[in-house]
């Protein structure tokens, strides 16, 4: 493999794990409220229809991803209605969120299908660019991307050395503890199923602003699952969840060149390969996994106070 093929193909991981890592970003941030939440696919078509047709709109890609992020956390808020507030069952809401918001989308967007939007392009970034292997494959791509790389270290402070993220995870591991140490409970969940939309959305605005830059129905193709696979992959860490990311981005760029080089391998076995992928990584992951586990109080949910 010359390197000529090995850093495009090393970039074009990261762009395409890119939206698949917002999207883990946010179900972490909401698992580890306690809330299990199995609508990331719908909210990502959501969050891309938003965004897309905000930016056609109006014309600006900024506020299209913003009012994308913001109709992620939305959707999500059905998600909080009715576990948090109707104490339904979180696993039967997720999969109808994911059911209502796919249809929606494709509903919605369908007089959009082929149409193109402005968007984000390739930003490089002065002097880091240049670096010899890494400036070609981290460096030379969209500000949104860039954005990427902060937030999972902005989340690792977060949940290890501030106050309401200690106060979030106690509430994902043990509620009881949490009621007694004076916590607001419901009001930690809310925050976590609400910011977790919210960069879940965003996951679907990058899709239709800086990696398509158009519309097509099915746009998120099942990433939404594949992120709720890879936060068990990274143990609910969003550092990992940055390796994942790639990982699944760099087999969804491997299939993509293969099938451009003209290969006699069946189109239909190398779209496979990302959820091949997928289903090998939740089989390590369960067998390197023992001893880390979810947040205790994952699916579990809280009585509201009187």
């Amino acid at each position: 493999m010359s390197i000529e093929f090995f850093l495009p193909l090393l970039a074009a991981a990261v762009q395409s794990g890119t939206p698949v890592l917002y999207a883990t970003l946010g179900e972490i941030f909401t698992e580890k409220s306690g809330v299990l939440n199995l609508g990331v696919e719908g909210i990502m078509m959501i969050g891309a229809l938003a965004a897309f047709v905000t930016t056609m709109l109006s014309g600006s890609p900024i506020l299209g991803f913003l009012v994308g992020g913001c109709a992620g956390a939305v959707l999500s808020g059905i998600h909080g209605l009715v576990c948090l507030v109707f104490q339904g069952n979180q696993v039967v809401s997720g999969l109808a969120l994911t059911i209502f918001g796919v249809g929606l989308a494709d509903y919605l967007g369908t007089p959009y299908i082929g149409q193109a939007a402005p968007g984000f392009n390739p930003l490089p970034v002065p002097i880091l660019s240049k670096i010899p292997f890494l400036g070609s494959v981290f460096f030379n791509h969209d500000s949104l991307v860039y954005i990427s790389y902060i937030i999972p270290m902005l989340m690792w402070l977060f949940f290890r050395y501030t106050r309401w993220g200690l106060g979030l995870r106690a509430v994902g591991e043990y509620p009881p503890a949490a009621i007694a140490g004076g916590l607001r409970v419901i009001s930690y969940r809310w925050v976590g199923i609400l910011v977790g939309g919210c960069l879940v959305g965003f996951g679907g605005a990058y899709l239709s602003l800086a990696y398509t830059h158009l519309w097509t129905n099915g746009l998120s193709a099942g990433r939404g699952w594949i992120a709720v696979a890879l936060v068990i992959f990274a143990f609910w860490d969003p550092m990992r969840a940055m390796v994942g990311a790639y990982l699944f981005g760099g087999v969804m760029a491997f299939q993509l060149r293969l099938q451009a080089a003209g290969t006699h391998v069946p189109s239909s076995l190398l779209l496979m390969l990302p959820y091949a992928l997928t289903v090998m990584v939740l089989v390590f992951s369960s067998w390197k996994g023992q001893g880390t586990e979810a947040p205790a109080a994952l699916g579990v949910n809280i009585e509201p106070p009187d």
